[in-house]
């Protein structure tokens, strides 16, 4: 589509949001004037809905991406142990009204709905003045030669500027600030924080009940028989010998057990050759036939490496158990400073977080470090699941892109040329000057001026010269904050 259709359709568009607008006016008075709260819910819809076509015309006709800004949505309202869901001090029999009045809640506190919905009520006459105008007079182009012609042409050629004043002022209203991207932030990892403590204390169960289970019975059981043997070592050796035996058998199974529980808690191997070697130990062991591919840099931390370990290790027993895989490839690589794990297998596919609680413990697992889990699994195969651990590898160095040519260029005619202005055409003939020096200064081009135009050639080469050094101190000290603060900007975005 031209720039003249773009230009178009969005007037045309926000030309009829006024419709949009007359609707939310019309809603206001009943909703908070007679207390008909049912209809903000809606109408908060309604709008955004506009504004996610907004956002999404802007990134493909505009060519300016606006991120989503809204807060995360509330979490489900969970049952008490008597069964019934608690909103403030009210109880409900059912979920419907507690999840209700939380969305209520969040809606209405979002500051993101109340861009919205300035956004909406400003935009027919941002679109009235930066599209409309300049994008109808365009079809005169092809009329005869008329003064109105001209204007077209101007029209056509300003359009395009046009068209970025427009993606300007959506992003302005429309994406996220600084400190909605922080609110979200912190929900998230509150919402983290409670998941992580959720899964830490199922981990404890799981250990106190396998220790329960397992070791703790065969060491009572080792205990009774060795009672036993006391009783029969003077009467019957033969049969004491054979208790012995079994005590042996079962302190042996014991040990094995202890060590897989260890194992299970963190591996050793893990702490001492780190994550390829744990894993490529980790797919021996495994009865399907694997592939290891390891390209680290660096070595993550600790905690990353435990959790990327044994989320492989609950995606191969996936793959084994549910799956029916006969092979399966593991990819561990770097992308940035992030840790990439990528794990495809060719059993029957079908895989779903929400119908187990093995992926949905790995979502768990990575959720405490930003990390994100994306599923592929057709059905019928293959199955391939990625996940990424932003800001693992702190030891890597950081990229930071060049300085772009024009300003390189320009950081170096500051520097080459910032002197020549400065110093013997500025500074230099100024002290010339006060004190009243007549010979000498045949390479000093300001002394050869009238005397009325020394002194402002004088100041402007001392001026000229200031703006160039400060020129090229400047630009790269711009450039290195700007992409600090992309990295910043990035991490929260991550963090969302």
């Amino acid at each position: 589509m031209t720039a003249v259709g773009k230009a178009l359709a969005l007037g045309a568009l926000g030309v009829a949001d006024v419709a949009l607008v007359a609707l939310v006016l019309v809603t206001v008075v009943p909703m908070f004037g007679t207390g008909m709260i049912f209809l903000f819910p809606p109408i908060v819809w309604l709008i955004r809905s506009r504004t996610r076509l907004a956002r999404k015309l802007a990134g493909t006709w505009l060519g300016t991406e606006v991120p989503v800004p809204y807060l995360p949505p509330p979490p489900p309202a969970r049952p008490q142990p008597d069964g019934w869901y608690r909103h403030e001090r009210q109880l409900y029999k059912t979920p419907r009204w507690p999840d209700w009045h939380n969305r209520w809640k969040w809606m209405f506190s979002d500051p993101a709905t109340w861009r919205d919905t300035l956004w909406l009520c400003l935009n027919p006459l941002a679109a009235g003045v930066l599209l409309l105008p300049l994008a109808a007079p365009v079809g005169f182009l092809t009329a005869p030669w008329h003064p109105i012609t001209l204007f077209a042409v101007a029209a056509a050629v300003a359009l395009p500027w046009s068209l970025r004043g427009y993606a300007w002022w959506t992003r302005l209203l429309l994406s996220p600030t600084a400190k909605s991207v922080l609110a979200g932030r912190i929900q998230r990892l509150d919402r983290i924080r409670l998941e992580a403590a959720d899964f830490q204390a199922a981990e404890l169960r799981r250990i106190e009940r396998d220790l329960h289970d397992g070791a703790q019975a065969r060491l009572v059981a080792m205990g009774m028989t060795l009672g036993a043997i006391e009783e029969l070592v003077d009467r019957d050796p033969a049969a004491a010998k054979a208790l012995l035996s079994k005590v042996r058998e079962a302190s042996s199974a014991a040990l094995t057990e202890l060590r897989d529980l260890v194992r299970g808690i963190h591996p050793p191997v893990l702490a001492e050759r780190g994550l390829g070697d744990a894993v490529r130990a980790l797919a021996l062991d495994s009865p399907l036939k694997a592939t290891v591919t390891v390209d680290l840099t660096t070595r993550p931390e600790s905690p990353v490496e435990s959790a990327a370990y044994f989320s492989i290790s609950e995606l191969l027993t996936n793959a084994a158990r549910h799956g029916g895989a006969n092979h399966v490839w593991i990819d561990i690589s770097t992308h940035d400073r992030a840790l990439r794990v990528t794990v495809t297998d060719d059993g029957c596919g079908g895989a779903d977080p929400s119908r187990g609680s093995g992926l949905r413990g790995i979502e768990r697992r990575l959720a405490a470090f930003g990390g994100v889990l994306a599923i592929s699994s057709p059905p019928g195969g293959p199955t391939t699941v990625t996940f990424d651990l932003p800001d693992a590898l702190r030891e890597a160095d950081l990229v930071r892109p060049p300085l772009p040519r024009r300003k390189a260029v320009v950081v170096a005619l500051g520097w080459g040329l910032g002197w020549l202005p400065l110093f013997p055409q500025g500074l230099v003939v100024m002290v010339m000057k006060i004190n009243g020096v007549k010979e000498g200064f045949s390479w000093f081009l300001a002394l050869y001026l009238p005397e009325p135009w020394q002194w402002p050639l004088i100041i402007f080469n001392i001026a000229l010269g200031v703006c160039l050094y400060v020129a090229a101190m400047g630009i790269p000290i711009q450039h290195s904050y700007r992409c600090m603060a992309q990295t910043a900007w990035a991490h929260l975005e991550l963090g969302r």
